[in-house]
């Protein structure tokens, strides 16, 4: 038998109904949904949108994960039928904040709807952060600027790009990886975000690359971390232009010779 045979005949029980009082609810015959149950047989994709609509689940939980192993109570399906996201408690009912480390962000890319790899993180609790989902994901090295190798950033889960806030700083989860960004607009194709360093050009990020958005909340220093202050922004990009126009010089020189 499927994940997807599995998850319906748990289904089925959970509302206590016969595969033929199913098969009615479905509009299906009975012999067609008991094909379903067994595995003999898959639903074309209008039987799943029937069924999914009927639980209330949507079809990637339906047909990739195992929920009798983490029960619906305990989960969060989000808008979209995109993603789900476990939701994982302590005896006394307090949410845990899984810790993404750089090193497992490719993993992280391809099992953040995978309750099973989710619970593999390590987790943490502060009792500050409450109403809502968070995650925290651990910089290494320059991999999230600005924060320091080994900092921590905890961001809670933004639901629809309707959301964001302008000029506010989000973790965004693309195919390319995690990072943090100031969100600057967006758009029905993309949003545009920037970088702390305004050396940089703000940048667009596709809206189907993104798999997810969590709103930074915290920020938690490696102990042995010394700041330090950078050289002036504005005088950076001064000598920058200053040396495009002596290479623009240059080079006009040269054509001139030639």
């Amino acid at each position: 038998m499927s994940i997807f045979s599995d998850n319906i005949v748990f289904l089925r029980g959970q509302k206590k109904l016969s595969q033929h009082k199913l098969a009615e609810e479905l509009i299906l015959t009975r012999s067609r949904y008991v094909s379903y149950e067994y595995g003999a047989a898959e639903p074309p994709i209008e039987v799943l949108v029937r069924i999914s609509k009927y639980f209330n689940i949507s079809i990637d939980l339906l047909v990739t994960v195992d929920i009798r192993k983490f029960p619906l109570e305990e989960m969060v399906n989000l808008p979209g039928n995109k993603i789900l996201l476990p939701v994982v408690v302590d005896p006394e009912g307090n949410s845990y904040i899984e810790i993404v480390p750089q090193k497992a962000s490719m993993g992280y890319l391809k099992g953040y709807s995978d309750p099973e790899f989710i619970e593999s993180l390590q987790k943490m609790q502060l009792p500050f952060l409450k109403n809502g989902k968070y995650r925290a994901f651990l910089a290494d090295g320059d991999s999230m600027p600005p924060f320091a190798d080994q900092s921590i950033i905890i961001g809670e889960y933004v639901e629809t790009l309707e959301d964001l806030k302008i000029n506010k700083e989000y973790i965004f989860v693309t195919k390319d990886g995690i990072t943090y960004k100031t969100f600057l607009k967006r758009t029905q194709k993309f949003v545009t975000v920037s970088a702390d360093n305004s050396l940089y050009e703000p940048y667009n990020i596709a809206l189907e690359d993104i798999a997810e958005v969590w709103r930074y909340v915290r920020g938690i220093l490696p102990q042995d971390y010394k700041p330090y202050t950078l050289p002036d922004e504005a005088n950076i990009k001064h000598l920058v232009e200053e040396a495009k126009r002596s290479i623009s010089n240059l080079e006009s020189g040269i054509l001139k010779l030639n």
